[in-house]
């Protein structure tokens, strides 16, 4: 696996690539990995002949500092899990690298950026749209994978390819969980042996609320989320939405292709999740 810090240094491997005709399979991660990721890197494995993986805590996408600087950092496990899953070429550029000049971009994904994680974090998907398009600009992969325990932000990247004209095919590959359910998620390392077994009542919540939605209604699935939220003194709830799966607009009806999103705080650590209400 090469590792490379420099976008001079990427431009040539990439362009080697390029040259023989090699299909480029692109996983961006902000490290801190975990078998999720892992996933990712086979998913491109099997769809391109070369993976490029990228880690790179990007601070634009921060509204809270100190969950920046909170953010778990892990870059010799990263090397070696990344080396063990047959990645090619691992991307780890510094900070002035990605943005040698202040990034003003303003994006405008309409609603998308103004329900949910975009209500919640303001400001959090324009940093994301920022640094994907930064990093699809230095990459150039024809193909890019991304977890869909993050629903809201595929849909945003898919909109951005689609602004931009990007000639990248974004592919959304299925969460993976821990044995007890809770999501696999970089910030589980951040909660204490109490706060974690609290953390594995969240895709506990999401089921039951589930069951609720098609025996009773929405209304009903909604108020047993936040009663069971409450119910937990660690726990703290965020938002908890039902919504139409293609669009992400909150349903009316329960015939539309329905996917439920959660975020809570564990402590001082938010954790999302989602779930296909079929």
């Amino acid at each position: 696996m090469r590792i490379i810090s420099l976008k001079t240094d990427l431009d040539q491997v990439i362009s080697e690539y390029r040259k023989s005709g090699k299909r480029i399979g692109f996983v961006p991660t902000m490290g801190a990995l975990h078998q999720g990721h892992v996933s990712l890197v086979e998913a491109s494995r099997k769809q391109a002949d070369v993976t490029v993986c990228s880690i790179f805590v990007n601070p634009t996408q921060f509204n809270d500092k100190n969950d920046l600087l909170r953010y778990p950092r892990t870059p010799e496990q990263d090397i070696l899990m990344l080396e063990q899953a047959g990645c090619d070429v691992l991307f780890m550029p510094p900070v002035e690298e990605v943005y040698p000049v202040p990034d003003t971009r303003v994006f405008d994904f309409g609603y998308l950026d103004k329900i949910l994680d975009g209500a919640a974090r303001p400001g959090h998907f324009n940093g994301v749209g920022q640094v994907v398009s930064i990093l699809f600009s230095m990459v150039k992969p024809d193909v890019a994978f991304f977890g869909q325990k993050d629903y809201q932000q595929v849909m945003i990247i898919r909109e951005l390819v689609r602004q931009l004209n990007l000639p990248v095919e974004i592919v959304p590959c299925p969460i993976l969980r821990e044995p007890d359910g809770l999501a696999m998620s970089s910030r589980n390392t951040l909660l204490s042996a109490e706060e974690r077994k609290v953390a594995a009542h969240v895709p506990e919540f999401m089921q039951k609320a589930a069951q609720i939605y098609h025996e009773q209604d929405i209304d009903q699935a909604r108020s047993y989320i936040q009663e069971a939220v409450s119910s937990q003194a660690l726990m703290r709830l965020d938002y908890y939405m039902i919504c139409d799966r293609n669009t992400l607009r909150e349903i009316e009806h329960k015939n539309q292709p329905a996917i439920s999103l959660i975020a809570v705080f564990v402590g001082k650590i938010r954790l999302i999740d989602n779930l296909f209400l079929d």
